[in-house]
């Protein structure tokens, strides 16, 4: 065997031990799920349900997540916007024909319960959880006047182990309609804003850039582009650090336009567009949305972003 090629197969066989001593951790309770790696937190997957003195009830989302170095990044219950929480998915308008029954957003007559969290198992060194969870309302009501679910969410959060300086999790959103003319929409005005929006720490030097280059936050949507890069000075004691989001191309409406705040808010991958006016939401076929997060050191230079895309357009998630 020659020096090079011998040297090939030991640091192969190094990456393998490598990628087996650090393996992704899951920890599946009643409220809560727990990814980890080693000694490190990773995310928290939110079940039940969460209030701030009995007001904003949410569940289904993800908070904390974290960066490398162990710092929190999202945000839950901010000031300024209290409905906000975590990694999350919401819609404002919620239609069923022409009667409007709830707020997915501001969380007004509405609430996602939670029915089942189980492992999904995988095939590398990932982890994965599928979570099943029906849309109720106190405007709903069957016969008997008991809140009856208008729609089915299966949502998959898969982990993988950390590489140098980043990590990928992928989350794939199933909405299926349980009742007939179901409609959804964002919010009713010229923003339009809706669907997948991380609530993330913000630093003053925060930048954002997608694949054309660095981005100025507008008051309306802008421009799509199929990731979105927000770094700054968002690590422990100031370090620079950040979020990637990428939408997969298979998503409707791709590429979707985006919705960003240098300031108190979040950012939203936006879906539907524009969302001022709502859509059909099936009950037949799920309406499924793909997103993948890159959890990074550095800004977006520090990450080979184009080649982790490149990468995710191959893959999907698959749900039961």
């Amino acid at each position: 065997m020659s020096f090079s090629k011998k040297n090939n197969l030991i640091a192969a066989i190094f990456l393998v031990s490598q990628i087996s001593i650090s393996q992704i951790k899951l920890k599946i309770e009643k409220n809560q799920t727990y990814f980890t790696e080693g000694k490190d937190s990773i995310l928290t997957y939110q079940a039940a349900e969460k209030s701030l003195n009995g007001k904003y009830n949410r569940s289904n989302y993800i908070h904390p997540l974290y960066n490398l170095d162990g710092s929190i990044l999202s945000e839950d219950f901010p000031a300024d916007h209290l409905h906000h929480r975590g990694i999350f998915w919401a819609w404002h308008q919620l239609y069923i024909g022409n009667k409007r029954i709830g707020d997915g957003w501001e969380i007004e007559n509405f609430k996602c319960e939670v029915s089942s969290v189980k492992e999904k198992r995988q095939k590398d060194f990932s982890k994965a959880i599928q979570s099943t969870v029906l849309w109720k309302s106190p405007l709903w009501k069957d016969k008997k006047g008991v809140e009856k679910a208008f729609v089915k969410e299966t949502t998959v959060i898969r982990v993988y182990p950390k590489q140098h300086n980043y990590r990928l999790i992928d989350i794939e959103i199933s909405i299926l309609a349980l009742e007939p003319n179901m409609k959804i929409g964002g919010s009713e005005d010229e923003k339009g804003y809706g669907g997948f929006s991380p609530r993330i720490k913000l630093s003053e030097d925060i930048i954002f850039t997608n694949p054309k280059g660095k981005i100025s936050p507008t008051n309306l949507a802008i421009p799509a582009s199929e990731w979105m890069d927000v770094s700054g000075s968002i690590g422990k004691n100031n370090t620079s650090a950040g979020l990637t989001v990428l939408c997969n191309p298979q998503n409707p409406g791709f590429p979707n336009p985006w919705i960003l705040r240098a300031k108190k808010s979040m950012q939203n991958a936006v879906y539907p567009f524009p969302g001022s006016k709502a859509i059909p939401l099936s009950n037949k076929k799920p309406t499924v949305l793909r997103y993948r997060l890159v959890v990074h050191d550095g800004n977006a230079n520090a990450v080979p972003i184009a080649e982790i895309y490149k990468n995710y357009t191959k893959k999907k998630i698959a749900t039961d």
